[in-house]
């Protein structure tokens, strides 16, 4: 679904990306792992067009995108959870969720009845402000936003991270139920090892902002996690 060929990209004229050529097979989960500063939210940010790229090519479906404005890559299908959440934390739960119905194709003006299935707890909280909720809460909210665009490829950067364990299981639950019975394809980064093994397919390492290992998830041995993983 999503192939990225030669991507190098740049913060000024220090190179943060190199060469890095990566492809998200369609209906799976695969998962960006390496240590913290490596590249791997440039990447989805170049990927999400948040970054222009210096050089290399995206293709999503075959098409390139690397030249759309990043609300036209939203339009394409791709939902995107940044770091942090960065939900609006002025407007009401309803406000934040509405916010992406224009990208939808169907037309449909009415927030999907699986989102709160999904989340439950986001029915019981519509009126509230975003910045009221919990941590847990938001992340939940901001899964929720990314998918009320109706996305193909939906890509989380860290949802575990400052995230309760409870809620932590719940979201690995609701990534392979996205994955297995709604057909979504899932691009993840992740740190935490369980929860990657969890819910993910196929892993890509990154290092010092190149792809140094990918595989199945269960091609992910000891030897990768001590030389890339480990802190």
């Amino acid at each position: 679904m999503l192939k990225v060929r030669h991507l190098d990209q740049f913060y000024g004229a220090s190179q943060a990306l190199w060469d890095v050529d990566m492809q998200v097979p369609r209906g799976q989960c695969t998962v960006l792992m390496g240590r913290n500063g490596v590249g791997k939210t440039t990447f989805l940010k170049s990927v999400m067009g948040l970054l222009r790229i210096r050089s290399g090519e995206i293709l999503y479906d075959g098409e390139p995108i690397q030249d759309r404005r990043a609300e036209a890559r939203a339009s394409l299908g791709l939902g995107y959870v940044p770091q942090g959440r960065q939900i609006f934390p002025l407007l009401t739960v309803e406000e934040n969720l509405r916010i992406g119905l224009p990208a939808r194709h169907d037309g449909l003006k009415r927030i999907p009845d699986f989102i709160y299935e999904l989340f439950p707890v986001l029915a019981e909280m519509l009126g509230r402000r975003g910045g009221d909720l919990s941590g847990g809460q938001q992340q939940q909210l901001a899964i929720a936003r990314a998918l009320v665009i109706d996305p193909k490829l939906l890509i989380l950067d860290e949802p575990t991270e400052g995230i309760q364990p409870n809620i932590v299981s719940m979201i690995g639950d609701i990534v392979r139920r996205l994955i297995d019975e709604m057909g979504l394809t899932v691009l993840l980064v992740e740190q935490k090892l369980p929860f990657a093994r969890r819910v993910g397919d196929r892993f890509v390492i990154l290092d010092r902002g190149r792809c140094m290992a990918e595989g199945a998830m269960a091609e992910l041995n000891d030897e990768l996690i001590r030389q890339y993983l480990t802190v």
